[in-house]
């Protein structure tokens, strides 16, 4: 019998406060005239979700992890092991995933961060599947995405326009294939990252290379900044290399995948690669413009929300593929089987 990791149950948790593109140009119009505009037509943005000002992400996390459990049938202390990606963590350490393990009370489960930023879920997802097939012990394992970034923005930068808070979580559970049975669960991962972008989009004091100081906090260096834009071929060339790559190592076609599931920063480059890649927009699903970009969380997000409106259902072939600063890229493609999700 071989062992493999399935998707068994996914949740998510969006925060109460809404932040429509309408204040924003409220706020901003005078300084940044017809930046809302531009932002909303080259992403397809039209809102975002903001936690309570006292929240740190453990705190967005939680529910999240609650109704990912709920979902699969799980209870806390049935966890082995908890991933947690995001980059804008509780505490530079220790690690996120920690403090969220005692507010679930998953006394049982060890934990560890996945610090890939955008790229962080279905890096989780793929190290969560190695886990689980080659270590007889780890049966459950729950995988969260987590974003609270407009905490760590300058509310005077338009660029918070993008920073919508929120929690995406799912749940992968060992199940045995007899011989000669066809493939089902995890299928395969590939990576991708350039670290020449290192410098165009983060949070550069704070950490060894320039400790928080006085002159640091004052000069707004320990939040989060666009210091040189991405050119768009990084994603437009590197999602198609992505799947296709994934799609190679799982033994699979193309035309075998049901549903793509992308980094939600810009409806136009899902439609864009969609098309690349010879696949109908039919085959994926964004959230972004009611959601807003949501980072780390927004791949299990999508999921969610997907799985509910009938978008992903049980059978289907689905590849997660993420995008994030530094940069890092990931995917990773699962044959499902029954899954069930939890939005409230």
């Amino acid at each position: 019998m071989e062992r493999y990791a399935q998707l068994v149950g996914a949740g998510m948790f969006l925060p109460p406060r809404e932040i429509t593109n309408d204040a924003l140009r409220a706020k901003f119009d005078a300084k940044f005239p017809e930046f809302v505009d531009k932002m909303e037509a080259s992403s397809g943005i039209r809102s975002r979700f903001w936690a309570p000002e006292d929240w740190a992400t453990s705190d967005v996390a939680l529910p999240a992890a609650q109704r990912a459990l709920a979902a699969a049938g799980k209870k806390p202390e049935e966890v082995d092991l908890i991933i947690l990606g995001t980059d804008s963590p509780d505490y530079i350490t220790p690690a996120t995933s920690v403090v969220l393990q005692h507010k679930l009370q998953a006394k049982n489960a060890g934990t560890f961060d996945v610090g890939c930023a955008c790229a962080s879920f279905p890096t989780a997802l793929a190290a969560a599947a190695g886990i689980i097939t080659t270590s007889p012990e780890i049966n459950t394992v729950l995988v969260v995405g987590v974003y609270l970034m407009h905490k760590l923005a300058d509310p005077e930068d338009p660029m918070i326009f993008f920073y919508g808070d929120g929690a995406g979580a799912a749940v992968l559970e060992a199940r045995t294939a007899k011989p000669g049975e066809p493939k089902k669960g995890f299928l395969a991962s590939a990576f991708l990252a350039d670290g020449s972008y290192h410098r165009h989009w983060g949070i550069y004091s704070g950490g060894t290379f320039e400790p928080a100081t006085v002159e640091s906090v004052q000069g707004g260096r320990t939040k989060v900044r666009l210091i040189e834009r991405y050119p768009p071929e990084v994603n437009h060339e590197g999602w198609p290399r992505l799947v296709r790559e994934v799609t190679r190592r799982a033994g699979v076609s193309l035309a075998e995948v049901d549903a793509v599931l992308f980094t939600q920063v810009r409806r136009p480059s899902v439609e864009l690669v969609m098309e690349t890649l010879g696949l109908p927009l039919s085959k994926t699903h964004t959230v972004m413009e009611k959601w807003g970009y949501t980072g780390s969380a927004c791949i299990p997000m999508a999921l969610v929300d997907a799985v509910a409106q009938g978008v992903v259902r049980p059978g289907q072939l689905v590849v997660f593929v993420g995008s994030g600063v530094g940069y890092n890229q990931a995917a990773a493609a699962f044959r499902l089987e029954e899954i069930h999700v939890r939005l409230d």
